[in-house]
C-alpha cells in the first residue's frame, strides 16, 4: 500500500506526478479506455484540509464549473444526463440508456437502495458519535457485478466516524484515474459531501482517506500536460490557503432545512433563467453555484466579457479564480482558431 498525506488537491496532484516517475511502481496496462500506468499497490489519499478542494494548478486545466455543479447534482441525489451534459457533453459517452446514469453516486446516496442513506448516517452518528457501522453504500452486488454497463460505480462505499470530535470520512475506490477522477472529481465530490454531513452532525470536517485499489493515469493528452510538474513546483501556492485570509475556504451550508428545495429549484431551471445570488440562503447556492451557472451560460454564449465580469460574483477566491482561469484558456484557444481560420 502506498500512502500519499497531503495538505491538499494540489499537493495530491504533484505528489501523484512524482509517483509515476519511478517506473517501479507501476506496470503498463491495456484498458477499454487506452494504454493505462497502473501503480503495482493500492494508493491511500489523505487529505488534511479536505475543503481546500480546488484545483490550482494550470496545467491540469480542470473544468471547476463542472465539478462543483456535478457535486450538488450529487448531493440532489439525481441521475439525469441533461443536468451535466451542460457543462461536460462527453458525459453521454456514460449513458447506457441516453437519458440517465446507472452508476450516479448522488442517486445511490439518496434513493437507489429506497433509502436515503445520508440521512440514517446523521441520525445513527447522532445517536452515537462512536459508532463505526455509518456506512455509505454505492456498489449493488446483486446489480452491478459483471453487469455490462458504460457506468458501474468506481467508488464503492464509504465509512463515516467522528473521532476528536472531528467527522472523519473513508472512501474506497475499485478503479481510480488519478487525474480525472481521484484529483479531479473524486476530491471535489466527496470532500463536499463529507461538509455536508459534518453540517448536519454540527462537527467539523476532519481527515479525508481515499483508498484507491486500482491507481492509474491513461496516456492521453490531460497526462501529458503535467507529467514534467515536480513537487517544487508547489511551492508558489503551497500555504495559499493560510497566507491569504480571502483564499480561506467558505462553509458550503448553513440551513439544510431548505437544501433539497434549492437542488430542485437550481437543476429544474435553465441557467439562463436562474435567479440572482440573492434569492438563495446556502453559501453553495448562493456563492458558488448560482453565478458559476450563470457565468457557464455567458460563455456557451460567447460573452466572454460578461462572463468574466459575472465571474466575480463567485464569492471564494479559489473557485473564483480556477473559473477565471479556465474561462480565459477557452478564450485563448477561440482566438487562435480564429487567427488561424479554423
Amino acid at each position: 500500500m502506498k500512502v500519499i498525506k497531503v495538505r491538499n488537491v494540489n499537493e495530491a496532484i504533484l505528489r501523484g506526478v512524482d509517483l509515476f516517475q519511478d517506473k517501479t511502481n507501476y506496470i503498463e496496462q491495456d484498458s477499454r479506455n487506452g494504454k493505462t500506468l497502473e501503480c503495482v499497490d493500492p494508493v491511500t489519499t489523505v487529505y488534511l484540509k479536505p475543503t481546500e478542494r480546488v484545483c490550482l494548478i494550470e496545467a491540469r486545466d480542470a473544468n471547476p464549473f463542472f465539478h462543483f455543479i456535478e457535486s450538488m447534482w450529487m448531493l440532489a441525489g439525481r441521475n439525469d444526463l441533461k443536468s451535466l451534459t451542460y457543462y461536460v457533453s462527453s458525459m453521454s459517452n456514460f449513458s447506457d440508456d441516453n437519458e440517465t446514469l446507472w452508476g450516479a453516486y448522488g442517486y445511490r446516496w439518496r434513493k437507489y437502495f429506497h433509502k436515503d442513506q445520508i440521512d440514517m448516517i446523521v441520525k445513527l452518528l447522532k445517536e452515537n458519535p462512536n459508532d463505526r457501522r455509518a456506512v455509505l453504500q454505492m456498489w449493488d452486488a446483486n446489480k452491478d457485478l459483471a453487469r455490462v454497463s458504460k457506468d458501474v460505480p468506481c467508488n464503492t462505499n464509504i465509512y463515516f466516524k467522528i473521532r476528536d470530535n472531528k467527522l472523519n470520512m473513508t472512501v474506497c475506490n475499485r478503479s481510480n484515474d488519478m487525474l480525472w477522477g481521484a484529483y479531479g472529481a473524486n476530491v471535489v465530490h466527496m470532500s463536499v459531501l463529507q461538509e455536508l454531513v459534518a453540517h448536519r452532525l454540527g462537527v467539523p470536517v476532519g481527515v479525508y482517506r481515499q483508498v484507491s485499489d486500482s491507481f492509474h493515469v491513461y496516456l492521453n493528452e490531460v497526462w501529458d500536460k503535467v507529467k514534467h510538474l515536480s513537487i517544487d513546483v508547489y511551492t508558489p501556492f503551497k500555504n495559499i490557503y493560510e497566507t491569504l485570509p480571502d483564499y480561506q475556504s467558505s462553509d458550503l451550508f448553513i440551513e439544510h432545512d431548505c437544501l433539497d428545495w434549492e437542488h430542485d429549484r437550481f437543476f429544474n431551471y435553465h441557467p439562463a433563467d436562474i435567479v440572482g445570488a440573492a434569492n438563495w440562503v446556502n453559501p453553495c447556492y448562493r456563492d458558488i453555484a448560482v453565478p458559476m451557472a450563470i457565468t457557464y451560460y455567458l460563455y456557451k454564449s460567447g460573452k466572454y466579457e460578461e462572463a468574466y465580469e459575472h465571474c466575480n460574483f463567485i464569492i471564494p477566491k479559489d473557485w473564483k479564480n480556477a473559473c477565471l482561469s479556465w474561462l480565459r484558456t477557452r478564450e485563448e484557444r477561440r482566438n487562435n482558431h480564429a487567427e488561424k481560420g479554423e
